[in-house]
């Protein structure tokens, strides 16, 4: 799990966030409102959803974040986690303690190094499937 992750302002513009994802070298980030984690963003979303769909590079992170937002507990049993994740064909995780303040996010990369693989293919089968709530 990484820790301490970068969220993003749901009015941040298209432009700064992909920029704040270049600086990290990231591809997804949290979008919070005061401590309420409201959304996830993606590069895909910017590009796919944001300058695919003929927005500018000023628009809000809102217009094109999922707002959906899947997560799991620090206390959730990586199985099951596992089990989530290709359920929900998503990468990545955030995690929340039992007051639901995020601690973390867990990807499918930090699954496979833990687990030598075995689990992070379980996922990845699930994940790759054609369709879902995110296409």
């Amino acid at each position: 799990m990484s820790s301490d992750p970068i969220v993003v302002a749901p009015d941040k513009s298209l432009r700064d966030t992909a920029a704040m994802m270049a600086d990290v070298d990231v591809g997804f980030l949290l979008v919070g409102e005061g401590d309420e984690l409201v959304g996830m963003v993606t590069d895909r979303d910017i590009c796919v959803r944001g300058v695919g769909q003929g927005m500018g590079l000023d628009s809000a992170v809102r217009e094109v974040m999922t707002a959906d937002v899947r997560y799991c507990f620090d206390t959730d049993e990586c199985e099951s986690i596992v089990q989530n994740m290709g359920d929900q064909q998503v990468r990545r995780m955030p995690v929340v303690n039992s007051d639901k303040r995020l601690v973390g996010v867990l990807s499918l990369g930090d699954i496979a190094v833990r687990d030598a693989g075995a689990r992070a293919g379980q996922a990845l089968s699930g994940i790759a499937q054609p369709g879902g709530a995110h296409s």
